[in-house]
């Protein structure tokens, strides 16, 4: 589905650089994977490049498989395509942030729809089912202020999966919450995720949650270079 060799982000230069250099990475559906890193390994960047939200530098190759075919991602940033690149994002990805992301306006139900209606997606029931699933079908009617954070995560990756996006990707989805929800939210994310054949991706520092779900640990490795700057290379991913 996603396809990555020898991609590289930089940003600085000399002692202030950063760079991410992932050699090889394939994703397909039905795969369950944790990055885990120390903070600031890289891990956002990571996903922002998984996101077709950062452009990656010039060279190496990363290409997206979909219903419409092969996506060459890299030829679409050197030409400024942001609008299919847009379009990919919406339609092929669903994206959980650490504290869910809701908009505030918007009940719970308008939330989970949200997607879906961004894409002009009828309504098929999806909205309740993951409501039901994922254990807040309770909270439809109330706003994003009323619900705790456990909460609000869950709500959160129901909107990443009521499209059924190709992959979903999660950053740290379970950092605000205490080890009980913690546990509890990240089942469930693998759960659904598993349930729709979605490739999931998450951005970990809970080594130990990340194996109890059982999912495929990445790692980044991070060394300091001769000018003085910093590489991180994603490791595990062979």
């Amino acid at each position: 589905m996603l396809r990555l060799r020898d991609v590289r982000k930089s940003r600085g230069s000399g002692s202030q650089r950063f760079s991410l250099w992932v050699p090889r990475l394939d994703l397909y559906p039905g795969q369950r994977l944790a990055v885990v890193g120390a903070s600031g390994s890289g891990k956002s960047t990571l996903l922002d490049l998984l996101a077709l939200v950062l452009s990656p530098d010039p060279g190496g190759e990363l290409s997206l498989r979909s219903a419409q075919g092969e996506q060459d991602i890299a030829a679409l940033w050197r030409a400024g395509r942001q609008d299919r690149l847009a379009e990919l994002r919406s339609r092929e990805l669903g994206y959980v942030l650490q504290t869910g992301g809701l908009l505030g306006f918007l009940d719970v139900r308008g939330n989970i729809g949200l997607s879906r209606e961004l894409l002009g997606l009828g309504d098929d029931g999806s909205v309740r089912r993951l409501a039901e699933q994922l254990e807040i079908v309770d909270q439809l009617d109330k706003r994003p202020s009323a619900l705790s954070v456990g909460q609000r995560q869950r709500v959160g990756i129901a909107r990443a999966l009521a499209h059924s996006p190709k992959l979903v990707l999660a950053d740290e989805p379970t950092a605000s919450l205490d080890p009980l929800n913690a546990a509890r939210v990240m089942q469930l994310l693998v759960e659904q995720s598993q349930a729709r054949g979605a490739c999931l991706l998450l951005t970990t520092h809970d080594l130990q949650l990340a194996r109890s779900v059982g999912l495929s640990l990445l790692g980044l490795q991070v060394r300091r270079d001769a000018d003085g700057g910093v590489t991180a290379t994603l490791e595990g991913a062979g």
